[in-house]
């Protein structure tokens, strides 16, 4: 499937900022299955000129910085992408928990997607007992690793209630589950601690779903978003596998691959620091395009 994506954000300010240094994360990387073409970023102001660079982990990283003073900050990203559904190595060998919690921690690889970088509590992302004892009960070290986590995803995405209302971006953890309330965000980071706490490395995946209109009905133009999964290491051969608890599934060609980090602010889509400004308001608006449309 090739979508055309369209992502614009805007940000007004209370009162003016200077010396605003933004890290955007918007430009996709690297991803099996996924190709991506004409990637154009539009900044308004004009920024001095953009640099952009590998980050830690997998994602580009484009740096901004605007040194006169403005009120307001437009950003738009576009591009196509070609994706396809996932290619599991079905035929290669299925590891069990235990097997794959092994084998990551016998890989002395420490690059971007090495499997360690993923194993240990992040920022947001600390050890919690809640979590761990509910995953106890539903994660057996016997169990094959894929098909035990898409089971709990699914698990997720039947007991847990998306509500829009009941989390902020920075809501802990832990406060979610205790809710069984959230979104995209907070189901992917519920998973990805209750992963971890077996031992199983898991990373927080950032990204574009594409979302079909009910029949009949025409696609409103601006309503779609960004959308967040998880990535379990399934092993050397297997590699990594894309998991949606939001949406009890495997990753498939409708999820568009852009960052991959330990958490929600390894790869956030916008951050950076600036002088000046009470408050603000942002705006986003996303579109999936699907280019038979």
């Amino acid at each position: 499937m090739i979508y055309d994506v369209d992502h614009l954000t805007r940000v007004r300010y209370e009162d003016p900022i200077r010396q605003a240094r933004f890290n955007l994360r918007l430009m996709p990387a690297a991803w099996p299955g996924q190709q991506v073409s004409d990637f154009t970023l539009e900044i308004d102001p004009a920024p001095y000129p953009a640099v952009t660079t590998l980050g830690p982990y997998p994602f580009n990283l484009t740096r901004i910085e605007i040194d006169t003073p403005i009120e307001a900050l437009t950003i738009r990203a576009r591009f196509k992408v070609h994706a396809e559904e996932a290619q599991l190595d079905v035929h290669g060998p299925a590891l069990t928990i235990a097997e794959a919690a092994a084998a990551a921690l016998q890989l002395t690889d420490l690059g971007p997607w090495a499997p360690v970088n993923y194993l240990f509590p992040s920022p947001l992302l600390p050890p919690d007992p809640a979590i761990a004892a509910w995953a106890a009960l539903r994660l057996r070290e016997d169990a094959p690793a894929a098909d035990a986590a898409l089971a709990l995803a699914r698990l997720i995405q039947r007991e847990f209630v998306y509500d829009g209302d009941a989390t902020e971006a920075d809501t802990p953890v832990a406060e979610a589950f205790a809710m069984r309330r959230g979104v995209c965000q907070d189901f992917a980071h519920i998973l990805i601690v209750a992963l971890r706490s077996v031992g199983l490395p898991a990373a927080y995946v950032s990204g574009y779903l594409r979302t079909i209109p009910p029949p009949g009905q025409p696609r409103l133009v601006g309503v779609d978003a960004m959308h967040a999964w998880v990535a379990l290491w399934c092993g050397q051969q297997r590699g990594w596998v894309g998991i949606d608890p939001t949406n009890g599934c495997i990753a498939g060609s409708g999820h568009i691959f852009t960052a991959l980090g330990r958490d929600y602010s390894d790869v956030s889509p916008i951050d950076g620091v600036f002088v000046g400004g009470a408050s603000q308001k942002l705006e986003t608006s996303v579109d999936v395009v699907p280019v038979d449309e």
